[in-house]
């Protein structure tokens, strides 16, 4: 009689731990929100930068401040992007494979994800480029005066080589 009580307690309590990860799709719903988000601001940013190319006044247009725009606008897509592989990811090894990603024939896909380390190893990849490209934004608005100032530019550029070079070999070695 214990046995059946405990046994019956144990699977309405593994049946709510179970179920108790479907807290998970407020991750992923609000992550997609985010991305969608993110790819509007972005597509906003490059309307808004095209559409402000020539100052008032001017016939030369401002290619630097277009730079600038459009580099912010990937960098806006790239972070959007992290939010999508993070969603799906999250959804795939937490609630259900995607089914209709498989049916389509699409079993390589890009975002099926099969554990944390490789939801995590995709993410920092994406972040490193998120960084990349922010550190050549700021670097396009930033303007440099002393010798001192140039060999800090190369250093940096430098060190972001140094990363995107072993995060390669890394991913060779995989």
């Amino acid at each position: 009689m214990s046995d059946n009580k405990t046994s019956l307690l144990e699977k309405l309590f593994e049946g709510f731990l179970w179920k108790s990860r479907l807290i998970i799709l407020f991750a992923v719903i609000f992550s997609l929100l985010g991305s969608l988000i993110l790819f509007l601001c972005g597509s906003f940013e490059v309307y808004y930068t095209v559409s402000h190319l020539f100052h008032e006044g001017s016939r030369e247009p401002d290619y630097n401040n277009l730079l600038i725009g459009i580099i912010g606008a990937v960098d806006l897509y790239l972070i959007g992007i992290v939010l999508l592989i993070f969603s799906f990811g999250i959804y795939e090894l937490f609630i259900s494979k995607i089914d209709i990603a498989q049916e389509e024939g699409h079993s390589h896909n890009i975002l099926e994800i099969t554990s944390l380390d490789e939801l995590k190893n995709k993410l920092i990849k994406v972040i490193l480029m998120v960084l990349i490209v922010s550190f050549f934004k700021a670097i396009l608005s930033t303007s440099f005066t002393t010798p001192l100032e140039m060999l800090y530019f190369g250093l940096a550029i430098l060190c972001v080589s140094a990363c995107t070079f072993f995060i390669r070999k890394i991913e060779k070695e995989e």
